[in-house]
């Protein structure tokens, strides 16, 4: 029987990325719910066009890079996409 080896460097190398994307992806999650929240206080005071605006690109952005990441992670754990 063949000796199982571990490629610990390897092993570390994809903790690392896997934890600094999942770390990355909850703080733009993070950001996007700032925006609404932003959005909400520009509703109730009364505030510019502008505020209002800022607060929907911000939470927009956020949450067009949260889909991103989300479907690029489909895509390389299902197979079929890669054909």
């Amino acid at each position: 029987m063949a000796a199982i080896s571990i490629h610990w460097s390897g092993l570390a190398q994809v903790a690392e990325v896997g934890l600094a994307f999942g770390v990355g992806l909850v703080v733009v999650f993070a950001l996007g719910v700032l925006g609404v929240a932003r959005l909400e206080d520009a509703r109730s005071s009364a505030a510019g066009a502008t505020a209002r605006f800022g607060g929907y690109l911000q939470a927009g952005l956020a949450f067009a890079v949260c889909a991103a990441a989300t479907g690029y992670g489909l895509y390389l754990l299902i197979p079929q996409f890669h054909s």
